[in-house]
């Protein structure tokens, strides 16, 4: 029987989320309790979620950049 592909994980939800997730993460891989086949798939997962947060807060601080010249624009949150 042939394997059916992987889903995509989902976009958190928040900032917030995705670094608590990111958080239990770590801590099963440093618990070295996992398998190979789970360490390598939350190493992906952590990677995409650090990418996420990286792209929040640049986000934000694009917008605070905006802030300090007296300007507000909308932050399309993406």
């Amino acid at each position: 029987m042939p394997r059916s592909a992987p889903t995509a994980p989902k976009e958190p939800a928040s900032y917030e989320l995705a670094l608590a997730e990111l958080d239990r993460l770590v801590q099963q891989m440093e618990g070295g309790q996992l398998p190979l086949d789970q360490l390598l798939e939350g190493y992906r997962r952590g990677a995409d979620l650090l990418a996420f947060c990286r792209t929040r807060l640049q986000a934000v601080e694009e917008q605070v950049r905006l802030l300090d010249d007296g300007k507000l624009k909308p932050w399309s949150g993406a």
